[in-house]
């Protein structure tokens, strides 16, 4: 799973990284736990997102969220992607599937939030409190199921050379210390410096 926390609520003195971060953590336990359905992920998401919610410390802030569960028993990849967070799949050093964004517009993906009360309505939030819970919002592409080759199959960015807990988490942070640099390169076409200029801002890096 991944998780970018809004940016904007630095404005407000609150630190993006600590909800999207608390969120993946989260989930995380809840899976190390044994306490999820490998078919749907979005029912990962959503006990995570409620763990938040009902939390004695309050915690503020909005995040994307991407969760992908590699189903070894029906050899199938169940994915739940909400905002622009989002994954590849690749076989043979081709991308056979890549995610589909989800923004309300340019620059305001899609996101789970927890806000202040006087702020409840105000901020974003694609989420909608059901009877005894609470449901993400499931709209187009947001949940997806893909059949995989073979139970060997690599579904990575990167090659990963063997498929254990620890070469996995090396090649994440492979894959996010290249964006954190490129984060820093003023001149690098980034996609969402792409996305930009395709609304019209003459945005780089």
């Amino acid at each position: 799973g991944v998780a970018d926390g809004v940016g904007g609520w630095r404005d407000y003195g609150v630190d993006p990284s600590q909800f999207s971060g608390t969120l993946m953590r989260t989930c995380e336990r809840l899976v190390k736990e044994g306490r999820f359905v490998p078919s749907n992920p979005v029912g990962i998401l959503t006990a995570g997102y409620c763990e938040l919610l009902q939390n004695k410390v309050p915690l503020l802030g909005s995040s994307t969220a991407c969760i992908v569960v590699l189903d070894r028993t029906s050899h199938r990849l169940h994915t739940a992607n909400l905002g622009d967070s989002g994954f590849l799949v690749v076989r043979g050093g081709e991308v056979v599937h890549r995610s589909d964004e989800q923004q309300h517009y340019f620059n305001t993906p899609f996101q789970l939030s927890i806000a202040p009360p006087e702020a409840e309505g105000v901020v974003l939030s694609d989420s909608r409190p059901t009877g005894c819970g609470l449901l993400v919002a499931i709209s187009r592409h947001v949940s997806y199921s893909i059949a995989l080759e073979s139970d060997s199959e690599s579904v990575s960015v990167l090659a990963v050379p063997n498929s254990n807990y620890e070469s996995i988490q090396q090649t994440a942070r492979s894959i996010a210390e290249q964006a954190h640099e490129l984060a820093y390169d003023p001149t690098y076409m980034s996609p969402f410096a792409q996305f930009a200029c395709d609304n019209g801002l003459n945005v780089r890096g």
